[in-house]
This record gives structure tokens, C-alpha cells and sequence, in this order.
């Protein structure tokens, strides 16, 4: 393959979309859950899970993150997967940035 046609091809690719990831306020679902999951799934430090947290109470939701849709889909997943095995109706969205 020629440089030529690598540049070429290279200017025709388009960045892959970026997808929000946020986790909904619900009646149920505990701080700590919310800690723990952000922590783990998003790779949060514990003063970022809880700022989220806070979020999440406060505004509805809580932004979790930017990510390509099939890792924005698997990480909301993941929480939903979790969160049902602890017995919590948590919920995620994810949104086209």
C-alpha cells in the first residue's frame, strides 16, 4: 500500500461517534452501590464516585463518562447486570454526545 493511499484512506475515515454514558436516580438503589459501581465500572477515584453520586441524587442523573458506543453499551450494561444481582433497580442512559 502506497503512503499516498494510506494518507488518502486516512483522510476519509471518520472519527467513530462518542456516547454518554449516565446513571439514573432511582428511590432504591444506595450510595454505596453507586459508590462501588462507579468506582469499579468507570474507573473513578472514591471522591469522583461520590461527587457522581451526588450528582445522581441531586439532578436525576449522573455523567459517567464519554465512550464509543459499544463501550458505552457494555460499561451501562455492566451496571445494570450488577446492581440487579444486589437487588437495586438501577438504571443507565446513554446519549449521543
Amino acid at each position: 500500500m502506497s503512503l499516498q493511499f494510506q494518507t488518502e484512506l486516512m483522510n476519509q475515515l471518520d472519527e467513530p461517534k462518542r456516547y454518554i454514558v449516565f446513571m439514573l436516580n432511582d428511590d432504591y438503589t444506595s450510595w454505596d452501590f453507586c459508590l462501588r459501581i462507579i468506582s469499579s465500572v468507570f474507573h473513578k477515584t472514591i471522591e469522583e464516585a461520590d461527587a457522581i453520586t451526588n450528582e445522581i441524587h441531586t439532578k436525576g442523573r449522573g455523567f459517567c463518562g464519554i465512550y464509543p458506543y459499544e463501550i458505552a453499551e457494555t460499561k451501562a450494561r455492566a451496571v445494570e447486570q450488577q446492581a440487579r444481582e444486589e437487588g437495586f433497580p438501577m438504571k443507565c442512559a446513554i446519549e449521543e454526545k
